[in-house]
């Protein structure tokens, strides 16, 4: 009987079989099971990766911001600076051409000081919005300007605070007659608290535009009731300051400027006298 052999190709095909078998990688064994404290560990730690970046790019936008804060005050200031050296110029062209030469450096030397204008302890000031000029002392001494007022009531116009007031005058104050009673009605700024003796105030805090002999500027005022007192505004050096200097032994540097209904510019001087009379008095 014949045995039957296997033909070459059933060989060829066990054999691949068997070696292909023996080529499968084996199979890595999967990962242990996470438990809650090991996954709330990961968590922890993704949510402080997260916020320590957080964190760092807010505090780079701060800076940032920091930087440009600081380089548009510096701009601004800068071009305040130049705005009144310009309005100083233009004053000085808008002077009379007849008047001699030394005349005019003579009596610019004495109200300027290296680009700054020369007050004396008490001025003339002008508030163009009100429509008067008013004696003012003079305080390097005090934060913000003051303004007398009185009746002051607060109300609201289209969703912001404001406050309708009364210049507080006594009767031998020097002021445009047709102001002196009437109502003015300002936007509040802000308010600061006052703390004296008596007890704490708020006080509103406005903005009027005012003229100073040639300055020109928008001054915040604080309101309060200045009658007892011999001026009704005080200028404090949050205007002073950068623009003026202060000879105190001088007065009434400045002309009293010209409102429609008041006395003219010339006729101060009796005014100015009763201040030095009063003020040799108490000496």
């Amino acid at each position: 009987m014949r045995h039957c052999l296997p033909s070459v190709g059933t060989l060829l095909l066990a054999t691949l079989l068997l070696s292909g078998c023996t080529l499968l990688p084996e199979r890595e064994p999967p990962p242990p099971p996470v438990t809650s404290a090991e996954f709330q560990a990961r968590i922890d730690r993704l949510e402080g990766a997260v916020t320590a970046s957080c964190v760092t790019g807010q505090q780079a936008r701060l800076d940032q911001q920091r930087q440009r804060q600081q380089a548009l005050s510096a701009d601004v200031r800068e071009v305040g600076s130049l705005l009144r050296q310009l309005r100083g110029e233009v004053a000085q062209l808008g002077r009379p051409d007849d008047q001699p030469e030394a005349t005019r450096e003579c009596r610019d030397s004495q109200t300027r000081l290296d680009n700054k204008e020369i007050l004396g302890r008490s001025e003339w000031i002008g508030l163009p919005g009100v429509g008067t000029y008013l004696k003012a002392r003079i305080d390097s001494g005090a934060t913000t300007s003051s303004l007398s007022a009185t009746e002051i009531t607060r109300f609201e116009r289209d969703g912001e605070n404001w406050v309708r007031f009364k210049l507080g005058l006594n009767d031998d104050d020097s002021v445009v007659d047709s102001v002196r009673d009437e109502w003015i009605e300002a936007p509040v700024e802000r308010r600061v608290r006052i703390i004296q003796a008596s007890g704490e105030e708020s006080r509103p805090v406005i903005s009027l535009l005012m003229t100073l002999g040639p300055l020109r500027e928008t001054v915040q005022f604080t309101l309060n009731d200045r009658t007892h007192l011999d001026h009704p505004v005080l200028l404090g050096r949050r205007f002073l300051m950068d623009i003026t200097v202060i000879d105190v032994a001088e007065q009434y540097l400045h002309e009293r400027p010209e409102f429609p209904g008041g006395r003219p510019a010339e006729e101060a001087g009796a005014d100015e006298a009763a201040d030095r009379d009063e003020e040799e008095a108490e000496e």
